[in-house]
């Protein structure tokens, strides 16, 4: 089987998604050389971090953490820019199972019961044909042996980008746009609300505000990037 696992590859060789240098036998994904290029950001173990700085005084949350910082044009964006836009969703599995490894390992993230997913638009679900983090959802569900909670929280109003509103402009839009839809799921429970980029928090601190109209609910966030300019 190894065998033809090799003439295989010798055909058809399997290429670094960001560099396209060949990968060699334990890499995935990225050679050793892109991975060591990769912006860690370690916020597991870091409390007051970015992420939970930001939303400090807008929304409770008991811990956020994201994997690496948001470089434009660099290697972080071709990840992320991949799985968005060119339905790469092994880059999630990548992400998901890094993710999984550093949640288990911090004593932060402790108790976690379930997983929530920020929604896509009905709208841009169509565009697409995929939300970009149902995989990196179900995959870090794997990681961790706990249930994602899909269609708990959905996303409403009229579709617009928000990509030219300002920090401000931006929460009031999305501020009415999600719903939650089953309350009684997630009575009590402490959830990991998961998304692909942190920006300004105002999509994270709409979601949470609407998920904390849940009784006893506790949220921690986790995303597979934060910007931090």
């Amino acid at each position: 089987m190894r065998f033809f696992h090799s003439i295989f590859n010798l055909f058809y060789p399997v290429l670094c998604l960001t560099c396209g240098n060949h990968l060699v036998k334990n890499e995935y994904l990225l050679c050793s050389s892109c991975r060591h290029k990769l912006p860690e950001t370690d916020f597991c173990n870091t409390p007051n971090n970015l992420i939970e700085s930001t939303l400090q005084g807008r929304v409770s949350i008991v811990a956020g953490t994201a994997l690496l910082y948001f470089r434009k044009k660099g290697i972080v964006q071709s990840l992320i820019h991949s799985l968005k836009y060119k339905n790469r969703q092994e880059v999630g599995i990548f992400f998901a199972r890094w993710m999984g490894n550093q949640l288990k390992e911090s004593e932060r993230f402790k108790n976690i019961q379930g997983i929530v997913m920020v929604p896509l638009h009905p709208k841009r679900y169509k565009q697409r044909g995929y939300n970009q983090l149902t995989v990196f959802a179900e995959e870090l569900s794997k990681e961790l042996e706990i249930p994602v909670y899909k269609d708990v929280l959905i996303k409403v109003g009229k579709f617009s980008t928000q990509t030219k509103k300002n920090r401000f402009g931006r929460f009031e839009k999305i501020n009415e746009r999600f719903h939650i839809t089953d309350n009684d799921r997630l009575n009590g429970k402490h959830v990991l609300l998961v998304d692909d980029v942190f920006t300004t928090g105002a999509t994270l601190e709409a979601c949470a505000s609407e998920l904390l109209k849940t009784a006893k609910l506790q949220i921690s966030i986790a995303t597979m990037v934060v910007s931090d300019y």
